[in-house]
């Protein structure tokens, strides 16, 4: 029997950020993707979590752990692919490690990706934007914070990872404003901001007070924001939100909904796929591929450029109700012969 904390230890803190050099926010998603296993099992299996053994977690278990994040935390298939990838990370990192293990190995990693639908993202109309961003209250400490947040991330198309992430050092306020975002896969990039969105920087700036984190937005404890308490910031001005622009109330709004509205809103101000692509940081056209879909204009020019074809001319005139009568009365029943 083998441990599992020794290992899984030694694959957060050694071999990601070292051997691997993955992002501290892919680290992150690593380590949830565990707690969540490591809670899991060790309710399955009656030990104490520290207890559990890497033999503990084979095949059914984490079948039956991917079923569980499906029906009892309602996620998505995405999500548990996502979690799924972790784990076989993991495991790809034991197998020369344990070569004893190797056949519970195989096992895991023969799980199959389950397929998800390519459905159409949601995104939040110029109106229902407006009534998000003025739900905050500018006299109040938290409101000039959460109202800056959400204009950032807004304008910027930020993934909520990159907006808690944020350094005061990374925002130029002059002579150009400018913020400079670390985004996934090591993909930096420079970002002009609107006059709008610097002015509520600065109101933000004026009231934050000097603590040593160096993020730039800070919770009430004056320590840097995370993303739980985004989604509850969010949450809370999207029901306030709620009251001007009863439409919000038929949306699942979370924080990407605010990438997906600035992709869309920029899609359809430029008509053009390879500057949203540039804006949001992707690493290539395909990711951005999915607000095409999702814009109706695109598809009313390819409509109005295409020549319909004709039809021929001609009217449906329905038969007399009398003469149909009279020929069917004419067709004699059918009998089975004894």
């Amino acid at each position: 029997m083998n441990a599992l904390a020794p290992y899984l230890e030694t694959f957060l803190r050694e071999y990601l950020p070292r051997d691997r050099r993955l992002s501290t926010h892919t680290i992150e998603t690593y380590a949830y993707a565990f707690q969540l296993l490591v809670c899991f099992a060790a309710k399955r299996l009656r030990v104490a979590p520290s207890a559990l053994q890497i033999e503990h977690l084979d095949a059914p278990l984490i079948l039956a752990f991917l079923q569980h994040i499906e029906t009892q935390r309602h996620n998505l298939p995405q999500t548990r692919n996502a979690r799924l990838g972790a784990i076989k990370a993991f495991f790809r990192f034991l197998e020369y490690r344990l070569p004893a293990s190797l056949d519970q190995i195989c096992r895991i990693k023969a799980i199959p990706i389950k397929r998800t639908d390519e459905t159409l993202v949601h995104y939040l109309t110029h109106a229902e934007m407006q009534a998000l961003l003025d739900a905050p209250d500018p006299h109040t400490r938290s409101g000039t914070r959460d109202r800056a947040m959400l204009h950032l991330a807004f304008a910027a198309g930020l993934r909520v990872s990159e907006l808690i992430g944020l350094r005061r050092d990374e925002l130029a306020l002059h002579p150009h404003p400018s913020v400079h975002v670390r985004g996934k896969g090591r993909r930096e990039r420079e970002l002009p901001l609107w006059r709008e969105t610097v002015a509520v920087l600065r109101a933000w700036l004026a009231v934050r007070g000097e603590y040593p984190a160096p993020e730039l937005f800070l919770n009430a404890n004056g320590e840097p924001m995370t993303r739980s308490g985004f989604e509850y910031i969010l949450d809370k001005h999207v029901e306030s939100a709620t009251q001007k622009q009863p439409s919000l109330a038929r949306k699942r709004i979370s924080p990407h909904v605010l990438r997906h509205t600035c992709a869309m809103h920029t899609l359809l101000a430029t008509h053009d796929v390879r500057k949203v692509s540039l804006w949001l940081g992707h690493s290539s056209l395909q990711s951005t591929e999915i607000y095409l879909r999702a814009d109706p204009t695109e598809k009313l020019e390819a409509l109005a450029a295409v020549l319909p074809p004709t039809l021929k001319r001609g009217r449906f005139k329905a038969p007399d109700k009398l003469l149909a009568m009279l020929k069917s009365a004419k067709k004699t029943p059918r009998y089975a012969k004894h």
